[in-house]
């Protein structure tokens, strides 16, 4: 995949091999949660409707004409018709579009912030929870081949999730080359699956005509609002479809779905339907059941592999995201460890690894059964959805200059309908809901403390700063108090360019020595997935002692200040590395009770800053030349 990634970029791989290629690649990473949602999807939406075990024909059609419609209208019309249109430099996802947003927001910059986190949030709560229901609704097919194996499902079922999580740390790479190969066998399985049973009763075919979806609704009511909540199984996974987008682009993504998993959902659901309606008992499990018993155990050793891959696209997508939130300046510096030497996109994030891992062994523990998970399911992915959509009308109003009214006539319904869905899935909030949405309050809660934390210190400490201007001629002054002159490079880390770095004052009273060249660095992360190799650096020579130097990069791009400051050598700025010091101040941060945060949101903040990781291991600064001194800030 990460192969195919770096092609999709270059213009000479434009031709048809290479399209297909990336739609292939495309199907393992970027539909495997939607693809294997066929395992639980309409076998939930089922159960509300099941009376004393009887289903009507009308009981089916309704469900499975929902469901068809719900692809179709949500799938296909938002996401691969409209959304993936909504790119930043390439890149998707709600983060993505956030930073987009933010350049031309006028004064709507903490509404659009906050509804950006909201929606990563979400992500990370269904991010949650797609490995467990996955892997068990996979799992639990065992049941069918093999009775005896009941006892056996959570073991094996957590012992696979173990293993998943187990082999992040070694790299994706190799593995995901059979992603979109697999994932390819798996829509056409599912595909001749329905095809085989599609004729077992041709009173299926109404499901196609929306007129019976809306019918059922209102001819159920209540039971009708339940069922609408288990739908929205069928369309899991689409957000990390749309922020998988800078990985392939919009044409193949577009190209997989049109010629490969739209086919193949439809007529499985279809030959679901048309299965039940001709055998009524097979309700409780219609995917297993309609393969013959001699294909069984394959189908469930195919199944586990598209589930263990459909896992492994969310907690990718969990580790980009978490990165972009990093270098947006929503979370605190995590280590990243990069699994490939020539993709820095294939990364491993071991605190968000190990947190996934708890949690979803958690969610196997308690909730034991994929039926008892999926009711979990659905309002993180609702939530997510009525926030991209929410994000897009402001995205055609300020970039496309769309008037207000054709923003409503366009994205109105489609946000209305979304609310409805939500508001289906709300239902389940006794039933597990609860969860999702727990996890999206503290995510939310975290990114919002970072992000206004960090301002609040900002602007505490720049009332102290002294002017880098004013400092500058003072200093240089000839005089008997003057510092020391030492030879070499110093160049000192700061986020304020125009003021003295701590690191420096700090060096100059304690150690009482000035280096012979000086360097106020500043690292800069700009609104796009990647900085242009020519505006990577500005240099501004401030005098004969020191310069000022701003280091931009993208969201995406792993911030390698060796690496850059060596393409500054090249630029012209002259300085031996083995010569040159890099100064980082290190804060010791107390808690202020008459700060402007709640007390308990600074004994957060301040928590979250003693987990950050070490600068010089984020920025990747050469440990033999990093020398850093503290300093005790009260915020």
């Amino acid at each position: 995949m990460s192969e195919l990634a770096e092609q999709h970029h270059a213009p000479a791989q434009s031709g048809f091999k290479s399209l297909a290629a990336l739609a292939v690649g495309s199907i393992g990473v970027v539909y495997g949660d939607i693809g294997t949602s066929p395992l639980y999807a309409f076998r939930q939406a089922l159960m509300p409707l099941a009376h004393d075990g009887v289903i009507t024909p009308n009981e089916v059609v309704g469900p499975i004409s929902l469901i068809i419609w719900t692809l179709t209208i949500i799938v296909m019309f938002k996401y691969i018709l409209f959304l993936l249109r909504l790119d930043n430099d390439g890149e998707g996802g709600t983060l993505s579009l956030l930073a987009l947003l933010l350049k031309t927001a006028n004064g709507h910059t903490v509404f659009l912030t906050f509804l950006g986190l909201i929606g990563a949030a979400l992500f990370l709560g269904e991010v949650m929870i797609t490995p467990a229901v996955s892997v068990l609704s996979a799992v639990e097919g065992l049941k069918l081949v093999a009775p005896d194996m009941g006892p056996f499902i959570l073991p094996i079922a957590i012992g696979i999730l173990i293993g998943l999580f187990a082999i992040q740390s070694h790299g994706t790479g190799a593995v995901a080359k059979f992603f979109g190969p697999i994932t390819l066998v798996w829509f056409i399985v599912i595909g001749v699956g329905g095809i085989a049973h599609i004729l077992d009763n041709p009173y299926i075919f109404k499901a196609l005509n929306p007129l019976n979806a809306v019918e059922f609704v209102i001819q159920e009511k209540f039971v009708g609002f339940v069922v609408l909540g288990a739908v929205f199984l069928t369309v899991t996974g689409t957000e990390a479809l749309y922020a998988d987008l800078g990985h392939f682009g919009r044409k193949p993504i577009q190209m997989a779905f049109v010629f490969v998993v739209y086919p193949s959902l439809l007529l499985n659901y279809l030959g679901q339907g048309a299965f039940v309606l001709a055998n009524p008992q097979s309700y409780t499990d219609p995917f297993f059941l309609m393969f013959p018993s001699w294909s069984l155990l394959p189908v469930v050793i195919l199944a586990t592999a598209a589930t263990i891959i459909a896992s492994q696209a969310v907690i990718t997508g969990a580790f980009s995201l978490t990165r972009q939130a990093i270098h947006l300046g929503f979370l605190p510096r995590m280590e990243i460890l990069f699994t490939s030497e020539t993709n820095t996109g294939q990364i491993y994030l071991p605190a968000v690894n190990r947190l996934l891992l708890v949690a979803v062994i958690i969610l196997v523990l308690s909730f034991r059964s994929s039926e008892a998970l999926a009711t979990a399911y659905g309002i993180s992915v609702t939530g997510a959805m009525v926030v991209s959509t929410t994000m897009a009308m402001e995205f055609v109003r300020a970039r496309w200059n769309w008037p207000l009214w054709r923003a409503l006539a366009v994205l109105g319904p489609l946000f209305l309908l979304e609310c409805v869905f939500f508001s289906a899935n709300l239902l389940k909030i006794t039933d597990g809901g609860y969860i999702p949405v727990m996890f999206a309050i503290v995510f939310t809660i975290i990114m919002w403390t970072w992000r206004r934390g960090t301002q609040i210190l900002f602007n505490k400490t720049r009332h102290t700063d002294i002017p880098l201007m004013a400092f500058i001629p003072s200093i240089e002054k000839e005089s008997p108090h003057a510092p020391k002159k030492v030879p070499g490079t110093a160049i000192f880390l700061t986020s304020d360019p125009d003021s003295v770095p701590a690191a420096l004052m700090h060096n100059l009273k304690h150690n009482h020595v000035l280096h012979e060249k000086n360097v106020i660095l500043t690292i800069k992360t700009v609104n796009k997935p990647r900085a242009n190799p020519e505006n990577r650096y500005q240099i501004e020579k401030l005098s004969e002692r020191f310069s000022r130097v701003q280091l931009n990069f993208g969201f995406m791009e792993t911030q390698n200040v060796s690496q850059a400051l060596g393409h500054l050598r090249k630029g012209g700025v002259k300085f031996d590395i083995m010569s040159t010091s890099f100064y980082l101040g290190r804060r010791k941060l107390v808690c202020d009770p008459k700060s402007e945060m709640p007390r308990w949101q600074g004994t957060l903040y301040v928590a979250l800053a003693n987990t950050a990781t070490d600068p010089s291991d984020y920025f990747r600064l050469p440990t033999n030349r990093v020398v850093e001194l503290g300093s005790h800030v009260v915020i």
